[in-house]
């Protein structure tokens, strides 16, 4: 016997409220990515900037209501000023990011780039539990908790945006592309460039001619190679690919600077200049004996120069083999022929 039409609707009554209720939760989704979209649409790089209000509309809830993931960039003005932890150059590596991701999908709902500012939203840092810079974390739609996201290791800031969007294409499945990096001259630049250069040919052809160029000077060839063996001994090309900082902030002592790490693990570039002007000084002195000293007639001096050199040379090889053993733990040991022993 069928139920009566009143029995039926109380029957249906629960599958009519969940269908309401998904299709609101549906609605009511489908407005937070329509309003984040025309967050990003405002932004010249798409990083959407978040506040404490903003945080909890828009990475509060679960997957139902989120359906989209979030990589957020924490940063903090008042500590721009310190060079170790390179947070403009984060910053703008991670703007480079986001706008690559949008010029390879445009009208993506899968993923959003913003970024946090300490002072006006503390409260968003401690959700997350941070207590360190930098700091990246990725929201995806199963964190239901913020403190449960995915943080970047520091090992993706390596090589800026490029390590940056590894992380992103491993941990989300989408392809953010190629980094695209604006040119490093305009258009008017250029052209104006080219105007000159052209204008200057005439004169560069008889510079040229009557051998009156720097290319014709030897001083140039000189100070070229000094610059060269410098940058070579001092890890000059080291510290520019893995952006070490010149010196770094005491953490006993914020009004203390560490010129000097202990540690094979990191070189700063102020110890690495400190070795090489040793290497070059020794480089300098040898060619000084070889090339000058062997012009001098007076064999007086010619002794007393050497004496210097010797003295000089001695100290400031023992200086860098001191700070290698203080460095690195690493000694030089004499070894004596065995008839000697």
């Amino acid at each position: 016997m069928a139920p009566p039409p009143r029995g039926r609707l109380l029957l249906l009554l629960p599958l009519l409220l969940l269908a309401a209720a998904a299709a609101a939760s549906t609605a009511r989704a489908d407005d937070l990515v329509a309003e984040l979209q025309s967050l990003r649409a405002r932004s010249p790089s798409g990083v959407i900037h978040l506040t404490d209000t903003s945080v909890t509309r828009f990475l509060s809830g679960t997957a139902a209501r989120r359906p989209y993931s979030v990589l957020v960039f924490f940063d903090a003005a008042s500590l721009h000023s310190k060079p170790d932890l390179h947070l403009p150059q984060l910053r703008a590596e991670f703007a480079l990011l986001s706008a690559s991701f949008l010029a390879r999908n445009p009208a993506s709902a899968d993923l959003f780039f913003a970024d946090i500012e300490f002072a006006e939203s503390q409260h968003s840092f401690h959700q997350f539990g941070v207590n360190s810079l930098p700091h990246v974390r990725l929201v995806r739609p199963d964190h239901a908790a913020l403190a449960g996201s995915e943080q970047m290791d520091q090992s993706h800031f390596s090589r800026l945006a490029d390590s940056m969007a590894e992380f992103v294409e491993s941990r989300t499945g989408l392809e953010v592309g190629p980094i695209v990096r604006p040119p490093l001259l305009s258009r008017n630049q250029v052209i104006l460039l080219g105007i000159l250069f052209l204008a200057s040919i005439p004169f560069m052809i008889k510079r040229i001619v009557e051998g009156e160029t720097l290319l014709h000077d030897r001083r140039v060839w000189m100070a070229g190679a000094l610059f060269v063996y410098f940058f070579s001994v001092s890890g000059g090309m080291y510290g520019i690919i893995r952006h070490t900082p010149m010196f770094l902030t005491d953490r006993a002592d914020p009004n203390k600077l560490v010129f000097f790490y202990q540690g094979s693990g990191m070189q700063l570039g102020a110890e690495g200049f400190a070795v090489g002007f040793l290497y070059t000084l020794v480089g300098l002195m040898i060619a000084g004996v070889t090339h000058l000293l062997v012009r001098v007639e007076s064999l007086q001096t010619q002794r007393f120069a050497m004496l210097a050199v010797m003295v000089i040379g001695w100290w400031a090889v023992r200086k860098v083999i001191y700070l290698d053993n203080w460095k690195t733990g690493y000694s030089i040991h004499t070894f004596w022929p065995s008839s000697w022993r």
